[in-house]
């Protein structure tokens, strides 16, 4: 796995050590508070498919689900306990992202649309960006009914069992949709640890519901 957990109690990706210019990390319930709050853009995410440009305080506090920016020393950050927490660096542009992706948003192709965002606003072209999938809900855990199986159909295009209650791999979702959109999946890494199956270093909707807590995780251009 091309991940490892810090004395902070945060994921990172092994895969990005090359750059130095760059902060990032998937937390875990052993690491609550790690990312400074006044340095950081926040959301209120909705899993809905908005992405906010991030550069100042007017957007530290937005609707959406994904932030992008390629503004040096602010954090953009999501919040997540089941749904996959997905981060985006440019190493031309010096760019990056951090994308919420629930069903609702894999559905909604989100991290395929911030790829194509982050070509919009910062001319990042998708051959040069790297991603990274942290820790989320793994399809040995993520069953579903037909109303939610049967919305991943475009994306499944091979399984004939999206008309009954079955599991989904979002991760692998997620994955297809951005090759579609121009990112080799040798550039992205993937945690493959599953919050529910692992109570003692996750926080999980699924699993503990109302008493979930939530996991911080985000990346930064350093100053």
């Amino acid at each position: 796995m091309p991940f490892r957990l810090d004395e902070r109690g945060v994921y990172r990706c092994e895969e990005w050590d090359h750059l130095d210019w760059l902060e990032h990390g998937f937390g875990t319930r052993l690491s609550e508070g790690w990312l400074p709050e006044g340095e950081s853009a926040d959301l209120k995410q909705v899993h809905g498919a908005a992405i906010i440009r991030a550069g100042g305080p007017a957007s530290r506090f937005c609707e959406g689900d994904a932030l992008i920016t390629d503004c040096q020393g602010l954090w953009v950050r999501i919040r997540t306990a089941d749904c996959l927490p997905v981060l985006f660096v440019d190493e031309r542009r010096r760019a990056v992202a951090a994308v919420h992706c629930g069903w609702r948003g894999v559905r909604l192709g989100l991290a395929a649309t911030t790829v194509r965002r982050m070509g919009e606003e910062f001319g990042s072209a998708p051959a040069h960006l790297l991603a990274a999938i942290g820790p989320g809900i793994g399809p040995c855990c993520f069953a579903v009914g037909p109303e939610v199986a049967s919305e991943f159909r475009e994306v499944f295009p091979e399984r004939g069992d999206l008309d009954r209650t079955t599991t989904l791999n979002l991760e692998e979702a997620v994955l297809r949709q951005l090759e579609q959109a121009g990112v080799a999946r040798t550039r992205v890494s993937r945690a493959g640890l599953c919050t529910r199956c692992d109570g003692e270093r996750f926080h999980s909707f699924r699993r503990d519901r109302e008493f979930a807590g939530r996991m911080e995780s985000g990346i930064r251009v350093k100053r």
